[in-house]
């Protein structure tokens, strides 16, 4: 018997493997096919969630670009206002300064004039009073009353001879 047991038909081992079977089939519906969906699942989520890191990281480096040409643009457009504003106030400057010499000379002009005109009018005023002065002593030397009209006259021409040249130096 113990040889017909070890030997033989056994309904232990058919029941044994059919539980083992129905044990692989419920464990592979309920356990193997919905983890392995899972994991199927979660390993597609993971890829999608790395593309999108991709696709996020291009998307920040298009901006990072964009943003440097930017400011680069920027800084240019700085420069070249700066520049500009710079030769604007030399241009600025440079008027000014032409202006003012313009000026300076105008006045030199005009007080070079102004100068002349009291040169004269202090030589007529002067000749005048040399006048006055020159008939009051041809007076006083004669004693006598002289024509003033015609002394003036006398006087002023010969001081016209005689101080054009010594009051014109």
């Amino acid at each position: 018997m113990l040889r017909e047991q070890l030997v033989g038909f056994n309904w232990t081992i058919v029941f044994t493997v059919f539980n083992a079977l129905i044990l692989y089939y419920l464990l592979r519906k309920f356990l193997f096919v919905p983890v392995t969906e899972m994991m199927e699942n979660r390993e597609k989520a993971i890829k999608d969630s790395i593309e999108d890191a991709e696709k996020i990281h291009q998307e920040a480096e298009s901006y990072r670009e964009k943003y440097q040409q930017m400011i680069q643009s920027a800084q240019d457009e700085g420069k070249e206002i700066l520049e500009k504003a710079r030769r604007n106030a030399d241009e600025k400057t440079d008027k000014m300064i032409q202006e003012a010499k313009e000026e300076a000379s105008k006045l030199k002009q005009k007080a070079d004039e102004d100068i002349l005109k009291e040169r004269k009018k202090a030589v007529n005023e002067i000749k005048d009073e040399l006048s006055s002065l020159a008939i009051l002593a041809a007076s006083k030397i004669l004693e006598e009353e002289v024509d003033e009209a015609k002394s003036k006259t006398l006087v002023s021409k010969f001081i016209e001879q005689v101080g054009d040249e010594q009051w014109q130096n």
